[in-house]
């Protein structure tokens, strides 16, 4: 005997997407980890997430704004190719205001997330501002740009999500860990990464609760450094070979001398290497501290 369940399901395009939604789909792009176009799981095909405090263009000061920088060939997000997604309101800003319909992903733009009264919506900047990709990638500089769509397929790849989820439950989980998300987040995200279990802390506002870079370097390197008693791997290899000085990283020096910490026959444990800027690790720690 066959038996055929039906349940219900939600129309997402009915869903207008959240101001949160709108930043993780741009921020993310539309490349989830698992695709031919991705073939080696490195973090290619992203876009990059700017500070900007001047306008790129002008050189004059405006208010701190994040633009997503898609370089020539980055696929656009799931919102940009098919608006619908976005949900009622924000599609129609979106495309009118906004201008979406004539960026081009062969030749590159860059967005940003803006409002209209109390609506959000995503404008094309490089249609109505004149911001081109080259440009907000030089005037932001390296300390002002942050790998977030890079690094989300840095906790895909690596199973963080075995371990981790990013949904607080709607219970007494909004003390430790902040609020759940509402439908809208997920609008345009692929993969969504929930997680299925929990072993670990959920990571959803973690950047909230600790922004600290150094903390989370010494972390992932030996999660012993901050907690001794973490089962959590080591995720050392995330550094690549060289510093953030260039200079090559002799771990099994770190590691012997790491043990005579453990042992006791030194009072301080050795210093985590420096971040590479184009390393994977950088990549990680953007994506988790954005997680706010």
């Amino acid at each position: 005997m066959m038996i055929t369940l039906y349940f219900p399901t939600v129309d997402m395009t009915s869903v207008a997407a959240t101001e949160t939604g709108l930043r993780k789909q741009l921020s993310y792009g539309r490349i989830g980890g698992f695709s031919y176009e991705d073939p080696f799981l490195k973090g290619a095909g992203k876009p990059k997430t700017v500070v900007l405090s001047q306008d790129p263009k002008t050189g004059q000061p405006i208010e701190t704004v994040e633009a997503y920088v898609y370089e020539a060939g980055i696929p656009f997000p799931s919102g940009i190719n098919h608006p619908r997604t976005l949900g009622p309101g924000v599609k129609e800003l979106s495309e009118g205001k906004g201008q979406i319909g004539q960026a081009d992903h062969s030749q590159g733009a860059v967005f940003v997330v803006a409002r209209d009264s109390d609506s959000v919506y995503v404008e094309n900047a490089t249609a109505t501002r004149g911001w081109q990709p080259a440009e907000v990638l030089t005037t932001g500089g390296d300390a002002n740009t942050h790998y977030v769509g890079s690094g989300k397929i840095m906790f895909v790849r690596e199973g963080c999500w075995w371990c981790h989820t990013l949904l607080p439950e709607e219970t007494q989980d909004w003390q430790y860990f902040g609020v759940p998300p509402r439908l809208g987040d997920y609008n345009g995200e692929s993969p969504t990464a929930f997680g299925s279990d929990r072993k670990a802390p959920d990571l959803l506002h973690v950047g909230a609760r600790n922004s600290s870079k150094e903390w989370m370097m010494m972390h992932f390197f030996n999660p012993r450094l901050v907690q001794p008693h973490s089962i959590m791997p080591r995720y050392d290899y995330l550094w690549g070979e060289k510093d953030g000085n260039g200079n090559a990283i002799d771990f099994a020096a770190w590691r012997q001398a790491y043990t005579d910490y453990r042992e006791g026959k030194t009072v301080y444990p050795p210093e985590v290497p420096s971040m590479a800027s184009q390393s994977e690790i950088r990549y990680l720690v953007d994506f988790v501290l954005s997680l706010k």
